[in-house]
């Protein structure tokens, strides 16, 4: 009765299922994957965030790049704003989505050193955004601010296309590196999201704390398609079972039409004699 799982059809049935079963294991095991770096990500951001600040100078360097387990650590420097060299990065959201200029003023340390700190979000004067925008002032002086250091923005980690031919004092990204050629100093590597002091009437908008990313989804995902491929040889072996048991059945009313085809010709012929016999008397 099994020997339909040779016809054409049931061949093609087979070879899918056998396709199907290793590519839903390697999608769940990609999807584990994913759920593992996420999580090891959310936990470096988690402990930087909880670390106790340390001078700028400790973890930022000339030429430094910013490392994963020092991304989003708070540190502290002191210092003073140079608003004469500030510029205003474009396209930049807050938490509203509202379009606008992230503000970025460099801070000159006590050995001369300049530190890239980006002091918030600020709305655009118009939606053309071309004109620099009014930029409310820093505190004047000698101050020790506050924030999360932070790596140079490329355009494949933002996704962020670095424009050329830009209006005067407005970037698309922040380079450390550039913004040393820029301003002809020695410049820390990274930036600095600032967090403290809090600025007058809240402007700029200080920049939020980084979200968590979702680990749990990537994991039930995960599991999702190795109970698939688990209920791919199940499925197949309810299909045959199903098959078979409808030939048998169909076999089996067969039989019990001819069995009734063979009764009828038998009654018919015993009818013939019974006449054969009684017109002979």
């Amino acid at each position: 009765m099994y020997r339909f799982l040779l016809s054409r059809q049931w061949v093609i049935i087979t070879l899918a299922a056998l396709l199907l079963i290793p590519t839903m294991i390697r999608l769940g095991t990609w999807q584990m994957d994913r759920h593992d770096e996420r999580a090891a990500r959310n936990r470096l951001v988690a402990d930087a965030l909880a670390a106790d600040p340390v001078p700028v100078e400790r973890l930022a360097a000339p030429g430094k790049a910013v490392t994963r387990a020092e991304r989003y650590r708070t540190v502290t420097a002191t210092g003073r704003f140079d608003t004469d060299d500030e510029v205003v990065v474009r396209r930049r959201t807050n938490a509203d989505d509202e379009v606008g200029f992230h503000v970025l003023t460099p801070f000159v340390l006590d050995d001369g050193r300049v530190l890239l700190v980006n002091r918030g979000w600020i709305p655009a004067d118009g939606p053309s955004q071309t004109a620099f925008p009014e930029v409310p002032a820093p505190p004047r002086g000698e101050i020790t601010i506050r924030g999360r250091l932070m790596p140079d923005e490329t355009t494949e980690a933002s996704g962020i296309k670095d424009l050329q031919g830009l209006p005067d004092r407005q970037i698309m990204l922040i380079d450390s590196e550039r913004e040393a050629q820029r301003l002809g100093a020695e410049v820390l590597g990274g930036y600095v999201a600032q967090t403290a002091p809090e600025p007058k009437d809240g402007i700029p908008q200080r920049l939020g704390n980084p979200g968590e990313e979702n680990a749990a989804l990537n994991y039930a995902y995960a599991v999702q398609w190795w109970l698939f491929a688990a209920a791919v040889p199940v499925g197949w072996f309810v299909l045959v079972r199903r098959e078979a048991r409808e030939r048998r059945a169909r076999a089996a009313a067969g039989d019990t039409g001819s069995e009734h085809a063979d009764g009828a010709k038998s009654d018919g012929e015993e009818s013939d004699a019974e006449a054969a016999r009684s017109a002979a008397v």
